[in-house]
């Protein structure tokens, strides 16, 4: 019998556009089962990658955003100790991590490559799922039509947005299960 899923909803915050030349500042993930429960969190706030530098454009935008630079810039980790743990978190979930993101294009390209830098592999194998995306699909809806603001507000708990990586990710899962929950019971409606 397959074990079930357990969508791993994560925010990276960082100081440029990849990972490499510059560093992922914070990593938070929140654990949801399909039916919106809230599991486990994991949340660790990033030394930077020696020799990497801030982008200009990404250091202008943190500029503008004091108090999340401070709450990602706390309590400091080593990169290599944080993602080992980050590793072990996931592997202890109770079923099979499915990385959830919006955008999971920019969020899983930091996750990847630091769990395979300082790991040496990736939990979630070479699959993100992207919560955009299963928005576009659940809507009917260009790509580029379907931003936040063009999405049901029923889809939306009352949950801060705050460019602190663990408040993002809690936001975004509750986000992803209920559009899932609306397709599902499109779904059963239908049959």
């Amino acid at each position: 019998m397959a074990r079930r899923e357990i969508y791993v909803s994560t925010d990276v915050e960082a100081d440029g556009p990849i990972p490499g030349p510059h560093s992922m500042l914070s990593v938070g993930s929140a654990a949801y089962t399909a039916d919106k429960e809230l599991i486990a969190t994991f949340s660790a706030n990033l030394e930077c990658l020696p020799g990497a530098s801030g982008h200009p454009d990404t250091m202008a935008w943190w500029g503008s955003q004091p108090e999340a630079w401070a709450a990602c810039r706390r309590d400091l980790r080593d990169p290599a100790e944080a993602m080992a743990a980050y590793a072990a978190w996931i592997g202890a979930l109770p079923g099979k991590a499915v990385f959830v993101a919006y955008p999971a294009g920019f969020d899983f390209t930091y996750v990847y490559w630091y769990l395979h830098r300082f790991t040496g592999g990736c939990p979630f194998s070479h699959a993100a799922l992207d919560i955009k995306t299963l928005a576009m699909a659940v809507l009917g809806t260009r790509f580029h039509e379907t931003a936040k603001r063009a999405m049901p507000r029923r889809w939306f708990d009352p949950l801060p947005h705050t460019h602190v990586a663990l408040d993002d990710a809690i936001a975004q899962g509750a986000l992803f299960c209920n559009i899932l929950a609306e397709l599902r019971a499109a779904r059963a409606a239908s049959a």
